[in-house]
């Protein structure tokens, strides 16, 4: 199945203890069905020091279920995300709410 949420899009957080914040994906894992969106499900991990990276306790990113997420539109709502397949051929995802193609 084609990849409805994908790198560098603007999701917003539809459950969870982050319900409504907004942030910006930058991985995405389609075999355990996540994502990693900036800013959002932060946990604290304990790093221990290596040559180059400094230790102690540090903040980041966990990943988040691709169903507790969703695009947000033009006006700042979540939407689904649906496919259209145009004239040429070429498939674009396109936003359910306003019917809108999602750049990409």
């Amino acid at each position: 199945m084609a990849a409805k949420i994908r790198k560098g899009d603007k999701v917003i957080v539809l459950s969870g203890r982050d319900k409504g914040r907004t942030g910006e994906v930058f991985e995405v894992r389609p075999a355990e069905g996540r994502a990693l969106v900036r800013g959002v499900n932060m946990v604290k991990r304990h790093q221990k020091q290596t040559q180059n990276q400094e230790g102690g306790i540090i903040s980041k990113e966990s990943p988040v279920h691709l169903s507790n997420i969703a695009i947000v539109g033009k006006d700042g709502k979540p939407t689904r995300v649906g496919f259209k397949i145009q004239a040429d051929g070429t498939k674009v995802r396109v936003a359910k709410r306003s019917g809108a193609e999602i750049d990409g």
